[in-house]
């Protein structure tokens, strides 16, 4: 049996602590290989560029939409992707560019592009010049973001903590990894905020457990590891504040722990209402399991399987045959539901398809969770608090980790 210990998270704050046999690690990875990711390339990457600097590159178009100035005068606010992540840019509308450019957006996938990077409020962004649909044969997935962590560690690591669940968990948990892996494996969890590539949705599912495990399994008690973990919180923000205190120019910090104590505590008040309650730590992890899982519906990229489509949905069939698909972005049918409703319903579903016995308060217990995972309606709750200490540790930890993923290195995103 190997225990693995070496690994830590948040701050070196979270022991990542699971044990797996070197033939159960072989079962595994026969049964759910770790998904393939595009070959590492060298690219433009925005945040090295200098302000003023002239651009020549082949993008990913994954967003687009015609906007107007303060002055009536229009213009395109265009979202690229490359292997580094997201190129926020605009094209003026000189010499009628919107009108020539909005038909080959609507059309191509993968463009050269050529610009000038902009910088505002130490923001930077690019301006294009000229936009040229791209006439060799590129596969846009090979221009995508991805994960530059061990995948076979990262689905080594999840199934280890679904074969720690007891029934039915663990029953549901493998059924909906049998159904949906090959989609899950590979799927972003956003197209903008956090985890916004590929591999983002199985690394941002499994920060998820590291924190659950850590209050519920390797505290003592839940309500202090909750402290501690936002004592850390607290620790980081004075740091952002004294770095950006301590800058020679007027380009601001970019602040990830701002405005997010109070909510913290807020939400640590709201869960001691239920200090006497046990923890159900099984149906907490298969909720985690299933908070995001809706977002293989909600998200679009280049290569994505409509499998789970067809899975939810086996009677339907898509009126519109080919769909162009470039870089992450919202699902144009997937959009109109969200990755919350659509969670609950997966979850039915697998538990439906399976046959499996559960008691009608479990469903009950991992549906709120789903629903009230964002934590405030106003954040895209789906109720208007949490109803259980269950729920009030889902919001925490998905709060703690979709804000700490944007303090990592590139490297280990």
């Amino acid at each position: 049996m190997c225990r693995l210990t070496a690994k830590t998270y948040f701050y070196d704050s979270i022991p990542v602590v699971y044990d797996i046999a070197e033939e159960e690690k072989k079962t595994i990875l026969s049964k759910f290989p770790a998904a393939l990711l595009p070959n590492e390339q060298t690219t433009f990457r925005l945040d090295e560029a200098e302000k003023g600097q002239h651009i020549r590159t082949t993008l990913l178009v994954s967003d687009y939409e015609v906007k107007q100035t303060k002055t009536n005068k229009r213009f395109l606010k265009i979202s690229f992707q490359n292997q580094s992540g997201n190129i926020p840019a605009k094209m003026w509308d000189n010499n009628d560019a919107v009108a020539t450019s909005v038909p080959l957006l609507e059309k191509h996938a993968v463009f050269q592009i050529d610009g000038q990077v902009d910088e505002f409020n130490g923001y930077k962004s690019v301006t294009v010049r000229a936009l040229t649909p791209h006439t060799e044969n590129i596969d846009p997935f090979q221009l995508l973001a991805f994960t530059k962590q061990n995948m076979d560690e990262l689905t080594l690591e999840l199934f280890s903590y679904i074969h720690d669940l007891q029934e039915p968990f663990k029953s549901i948990s493998l059924h909906a990894m049998d159904a949906m892996w090959e989609s899950f494996r590979l799927s972003p969890a956003a197209k903008g905020h956090h985890h916004n590539y590929l591999g983002g949705l199985l690394k941002h599912t499994i920060g998820l457990m590291r924190f659950c495990r850590y209050i519920v399994k390797l505290e003592e008690n839940p309500f202090q590891a909750v402290i501690k973990l936002i004592h850390q919180v607290e620790k980081q923000y004075k740091q952002e504040i004294w770095h950006d205190l301590k800058q020679d120019t007027d380009v601001g910090t970019r602040f990830v722990w701002k405005d997010t104590i109070d909510h913290l505590y807020s939400m640590l008040h709201g869960m001691s209402a239920y200090k006497l309650e046990q923890i159900n730590y099984d149906a907490l992890m298969t909720s985690i399991l299933f908070h995001d899982i809706g977002k293989l519906l909600e998200y679009d990229y280049a290569s994505k399987s409509l499998d789970t489509f067809t899975y939810l949905y086996p009677t339907a069939y898509f009126e519109e045959e080919q769909r162009k698909q470039a870089g992450i972005s919202m699902d144009p049918l997937g959009v109109m539901v969200g990755h919350i409703p659509y969670g609950v319903l997966l979850l039915n579903k697998v538990i439906e398809s399976n046959n499996v016995s559960i008691s009608m308060e479990s469903i009950h217990l991992m549906t709120h969770c789903i629903l009230c995972h964002h934590g405030l309606p106003e954040w895209g709750s789906a109720v208007k608090k949490p109803l259980n200490i269950e729920g009030y540790i889902i919001h925490i930890v998905d709060f703690l980790d979709s804000r700490y993923e944007n303090t990592e290195k590139d490297s280990e995103k």
